[in-house]
């Protein structure tokens, strides 16, 4: 009869380091397999929300042309926009008109893994009538060569809703 059988604590032990030898070899290569896109596209939209905070560009600088941008749930402007110009001409550009001090983004953390990144964040502003304006939001990315080709965002549509109904925009 073997010592291992004799001995728990050896069985045990060898059980332990074998569990142990899976769990890291198996978190090495998921690391490995999803570390270089993942902190490039990381780095890329954080880069862009620097940009967007300090007033020298936005995310929106990152849409390919072609990029698909839905608004989720059931704001006024909840709905799928095919294009870059179409979401900036039917969302952005409205809502930028309606801001007297535009919002900044104070960043909770963004994820990516893959091709895809998620950003939460939190955004300050105030509208032309002079109230605040305070939202958080979630956008979901698929990256393609360093540029948002797909968005799924969602917000607080009460908040969004208000302004949009309340503040009419500047021409």
């Amino acid at each position: 009869m073997s010592t291992i059988g004799k001995s728990p604590s050896l069985l045990t032990t060898l059980l332990g380091l074998g569990a142990a030898a899976l769990a890291f070899t198996f978190a090495d290569r998921a690391a490995s397999a999803r570390a270089p896109g993942d902190s490039a596209n990381n780095a890329i939209v954080s880069q862009s929300f620097e940009a967007w905070r300090s007033g020298t560009g936005s995310p929106f600088d990152l849409l390919a042309d072609d990029a698909r941008w839905t608004i989720e749930g059931n704001s006024v402007a909840s709905k799928t926009y095919p294009t870059k110009e179409d979401f900036l001409r039917d969302v952005i550009r409205p809502f930028n008109a309606r801001m007297k001090v535009g919002i900044k983004p104070t960043v909770r953390s963004i994820t990516a893994e893959g091709d895809r990144v998620v950003i939460l964040f939190d955004a300050r502003g105030t509208a032309t009538d002079g109230k605040p304006y305070v939202n958080s939001y979630a956008w979901f990315f698929r990256m393609r060569s360093g540029r948002v080709v797909e968005a799924n965002a969602f917000f607080d549509a009460i908040a969004f809703d208000d302004l949009w109904s309340r503040v009419t925009p500047a021409q």
